[in-house]
């Protein structure tokens, strides 16, 4: 028996790095997983995966700045398997610059995706969370909430998420819904290996770099972020809404 048995999760940005670990990490505890992207066909090697771990997956195309797509999205999820009992607000993007070359279009982009995409899944997944009266909406923010140098749009996101996150468990407590938000730090994925070959480096030697100034001496892996997801998903967080909790490797 699973610990999350007969529930169903929908995780955005679920195609690969941190949203694909959680959504296999949750399939592993008994979830029905239903993998929201916009190109789907990352999440095919995931559902794959789930099989395998003797669980369902449904991959379902969805842009989380559109309002008629998430519904959609959100609904196909109900319809296929009765009920919705967790979301995870991963779906994200970046376009770092410094500010004075900062576009519209790179503001937009990122606020659109992280924080507009939050807002609109959440408020489509809650009206079936509190007809059920439970749920648990987390979210993804970053350490770079607390300000980084050439993420202005990727920061406010990331801050922004912070506030939600504090807003929906005041709001949706009362209807046996929880919310909270995971803070990576220096997590090893495909987006922060690009964004290090953009600016120059090598990919490597930047993890490298980064390891030995992380108290625990490494770099975080998705699956670190996704157990931490998976815990804040489970009946064993029941007393636990509105924290932020960053998985950083050391204290930030």
């Amino acid at each position: 028996m699973g610990k999350l048995d007969n529930r169903v999760a929908f995780v955005t940005g679920a195609g690969r790095g941190i949203g694909a670990a959680t959504a296999l990490r949750l399939a592993e505890d008994g979830a029905r997983v239903v993998l929201a992207d916009i190109d789907t066909d990352g999440c095919k090697q995931v559902i794959a995966d789930i099989e395998r771990a003797g669980s369902q997956g449904l991959a379902v195309a969805c842009d989380v700045s559109n309002k008629a797509a998430v519904e959609a999205a959100i609904q196909q999820a109900v319809d296929t398997f009765g009920r919705l009992d967790i979301l995870v607000n991963n779906a994200g993007v970046i376009r770092d610059n410094l500010l004075f070359r900062m576009t519209d279009d790179d503001w937009e982009t990122v606020i659109n995706v992280h924080l507009r995409g939050a807002f609109l899944c959440s408020r489509a997944a809650q009206a079936h969370m509190v007809k059920q009266r439970y749920g648990r909406i987390v979210s993804l923010s970053s350490t770079s909430a607390l300000g980084n140098r050439g993420q202005v749009n990727y920061s406010t996101a990331k801050a922004g998420l912070q506030g939600l996150t504090r807003t929906l468990a005041i709001e949706l407590g009362p209807f046996g819904i929880t919310a909270n938000a995971v803070a990576p730090g220096f997590i090893d994925t495909e987006m922060t290996r690009a964004t290090a070959r953009r600016q120059g480096f090598d990919p490597q030697e930047r993890i490298e770099a980064a390891s030995k100034v992380i108290p625990v001496r490494r770099v975080g892996q998705p699956r670190d972020v996704a157990n931490v997801i998976c815990f804040l998903a489970s009946e064993e967080s029941s007393y636990v809404s509105g924290q932020i909790i960053y998985v950083a490797g050391g204290p930030r």
